[in-house]
């Protein structure tokens, strides 16, 4: 930090010195507080004096050395002390006065490098990515094609840490218990899930407002920022009013360089075909009509790509083996505890299935191993159909920066067992009864010997040429007969323009067609060679306007 405050981390010694004074091992009393109702008992007031050795329990001081008109002495805060800034007085029993004379403030950060903090992290080279680097790399994109932008962190920026403690003193924990909040602040999970909390805009003036509609007057597009100075900055100049506007991303990235400011080791993940399970039941619902339109039912979603953090410190409320990466998320999705903040959800709890452990780990456990159902919805009788499901697509590519490269590193396996696998599907069960979901079956879906049949038709899109923006798009349906009769098919297809979080925008194509196939399979392709060649359906798009970043350009979804 570039700073006139002093700026230090717990459990690790500052000298203070003195001047003018004699035998100062017996009449000086140090006073360290912080927070609006400084008390012994919260642990946000510490009074002291000169000790021969450092306490590791307790904020100390240690003569380091004397002359004959000063002193040097050296004082230590607990690794579990509380973070923020704090006065720092003195008090000299032989000068007979009964009034502490304030020294100044300083400003008490966690610390990594220490081996009693919570945030502890033994690998110097990952203390280095993960708390000092101001510069980083966020994966964006599909499945398909992962994209890559830099962003500005700026941890160490002038006045990036008077916000960061000032986005503490505006929660609603503060607002409503200052006393008691400030107290926690020697907890990590604490802090991570207020912040988490305070970086979006909703319940409580928070940082960044989001915006996913595609309009942003009045603000900025979230694919304009590069970096989180600039709005934190913007928070701090308009009375601390939401910046506008911002995405998962911008909310990742900002909460990044938050948390790491106040020396807490973050990253940014980025999940892609991330499921958003509103509903609790680790399940994506899609509902169609018998045409095949897509009918805006229920709140579940699956987003190309979703960003959140992981931050690293240990999680004494659960025990040592849930301890390491938790993962919260600034984006504002469901509301938890009442507002809108996400985590800490231990990422070994994840991948383990065990979901009644706190915080919002179905939610999170959801958007990286969910299902996908499919389901077929009359709604002029209310009846719902399984069509098919599907459970190995959700939580793909899970990804972050290498330590050290702007290289990309794959997690998943940090999450979840192999796609498909028995362990996997078994954690996923495993799961479900941990929320009493194990026999809440739908009564009008069919049975799971129904559900393993193989349909009659198979049938999948294939782009036929080079995709460009503003050009054609030529696509190729094919289908296969996979009974031994002769089928007679009506096809029904739409085409719709939708974000990166896959809400639709607008129907922009629309056909149908009907087509008798021979039985078999092989026989069927042939038959469909034929009919493909006469039968190719061009979708076709006015060119527009498109930034140089993927998330702006709008993304076919077939149906």
């Amino acid at each position: 930090f570039s700073s006139k405050e002093l700026i230090v981390r717990r459990g690790q010694a500052f000298v203070v010195t003195f001047s003018g004074i004699e035998q100062p091992e017996q009449n000086l009393t140090f006073i360290a507080e912080t927070g609006p109702k400084p008390s012994k008992q919260a642990k946000t007031q510490a009074t002291f004096g000169i000790s021969s050795t450092v306490s590791k329990e307790n904020w100390s001081a240690v003569l380091q050395s004397t002359s004959s008109n000063s002193a040097s002495i050296a004082i230590s805060s607990p690794a579990n002390a509380v973070i923020g800034r704090y006065k720092l007085s003195v008090q000299s029993t032989s000068s007979g006065s009964s009034s502490p004379a304030t020294l100044g403030t300083f400003v008490l950060l966690f610390n990594p490098w220490s081996s009693g903090d919570d945030v502890f992290m033994s690998n110097k080279a990952e203390c280095e990515e993960y708390v000092l680097e101001e510069f980083g790399i966020i994966f964006s994109g599909n499945t398909h094609h992962i994209n890559s932008f830099g962003w500005n962190f700026g941890q160490f920026q002038g006045d990036i840490l008077n916000i960061c403690l000032s986005m503490l003193d505006r929660s609603l924990n503060y607002r409503q218990d200052p006393a008691t909040d400030v107290s926690h602040r020697n907890d990590p999970k604490y802090l991570g899930r207020v912040l988490s909390a305070m970086v979006n805009g909703n319940d409580d003036q928070g940082v960044v407002l989001g915006n996913w509609s595609g309009n942003y007057e009045g603000g900025k597009s979230p694919s304009s920022w590069t970096g989180s100075g600039e709005i934190l900055q913007n928070w701090k100049k308009s009375g601390f009013k939401p910046v506008r506007y911002g995405q998962c991303w911008v909310f990742a990235a900002v909460l990044t360089t938050v948390l790491r400011c106040l020396g807490i080791p973050t990253r940014t993940i980025t999940n892609f075909s991330s499921a958003h399970d509103a509903d609790g039941n680790l399940r994506v619902d899609e509902f169609y009509d018998a045409s095949g339109n897509h009918l805006e039912r229920g709140a579940d979603s699956v987003w190309n790509f979703h960003v959140w953090n992981e931050s690293w410190f240990s999680r004494s409320d659960l025990g040592p083996s849930y301890s390491g990466w938790q993962i919260l998320d600034a984006t504002p999705q469901e509301e938890s505890g009442g507002i809108y903040q996400c985590g800490p959800a231990s990422r070994n709890a994840i991948k383990e299935g065990d979901v009644e452990l706190d915080y919002d780990c179905p939610f999170v456990f959801a958007e990286v191993n969910a299902d996908r159902m499919y389901w077929n919805y009359d709604p002029a009788t209310g009846k719902k159909t399984l069509i098919f499901s599907k459970t190995t697509t959700i939580g793909q590519f899970i990804s972050t920066k290498a330590v050290g490269r702007d290289d990309r590193v794959d997690v998943t396996s940090d999450y979840k067992y192999e796609e498909g696998s028995r362990k996997e599907r078994d954690i996923f069960k495993k799961a479900r009864k941990k929320l009493g979901l194990e026999d809440k079956f739908d009564p009008t879906a069919p049975t799971p010997k129904e559900i393993e049949q193989k349909p009659d038709i198979s049938g999948k899109f294939k782009v036929a040429g080079p995709l460009e923006v503003g050009k054609d798009l030529n696509l190729i349906l094919v289908l296969a007969n996979l009974q031994s009769d002769v089928k007679s098919v009506h096809v029904n297809m739409t085409a719709w323009s939708t974000v990166y979080t896959r809400r639709p925008v607008r129907e922009i194509w629309k056909d149908s067609i009907s087509v008798t196939l021979s039985p078999g399979e092989g026989r069927c392709q042939t038959s469909l060679e034929h009919w493909q060649a006469q039968d190719i359906y061009h979708l076709s798009r006015k060119p527009v306007p498109v930034s140089d970043h993927p998330y702006d350009k709008e993304i076919f979804s077939y149906i």
